[in-house]
């Protein structure tokens, strides 16, 4: 996909990419990618859930303050809301299995997936603050939080945008 004048996002021509493939096989194709994504954030955010829920039953648990356990019960809330994201493109393909509307399954659940990284993300950064606050102090638990934003965006938002500015190199591998 790639941004046009307005700011919004089209797909490319079905050949620009070097491959000889129809609309429905390009459909199937990132289908199949948006899956090995979904899976990966899937098992990631089942970890943190199962980390955060094992968490209320620690007899340390009363030791948190009253900001700590906001955090923590906000953190409940993203993780449920990250698996319900990472799984909706799966119960969309269900609801639409057999209606020939695999092109538009992979536009919405391509964004899906953009938001529930965001959700992810900000997920694993609460998560990492939430234990350096509690392990170590409040201020050890900022300097967390500041890092592991800044490693979020240098990885997920600043790292791609420079790799689309540069020119792709010659004979490699096109998504």
């Amino acid at each position: 996909m790639t941004a046009d004048s307005s700011g919004g996002e089209h797909e490319l021509d079905d050949r620009a990419d070097g491959r000889d493939e129809t609309a429905n096989e390009r459909a199937d194709r990132n289908w199949d990618e948006l899956l090995q994504e979904l899976r990966v954030m899937q098992t990631g955010t089942q970890i943190l859930t199962g980390f955060l829920l094992a968490v209320a039953f620690q007899p340390r648990f009363t030791d948190m303050d009253e900001l700590q356990r906001d955090v923590y019960v906000v953190l409940v809330a993203l993780a449920a809301v990250a698996t319900i994201l990472a799984l909706a493109p799966v119960g969309m393909h269900r609801a639409l299995f057999g209606h020939r509307r695999k092109p538009d399954l992979v536009r919405i659940a391509a964004r899906i997936v953009r938001i529930d990284l965001v959700v992810i993300g900000a997920l694993t950064i609460g998560v990492t603050t939430l234990i350096v606050d509690f392990t170590v102090n409040r201020t050890a638990g900022i300097v967390a939080l500041v890092a592991a934003l800044v490693l979020v965006a240098a990885l997920w938002v600043a790292l791609p945008r420079i790799m689309r500015g540069r020119p792709r190199a010659r004979g490699g591998a096109s998504e």
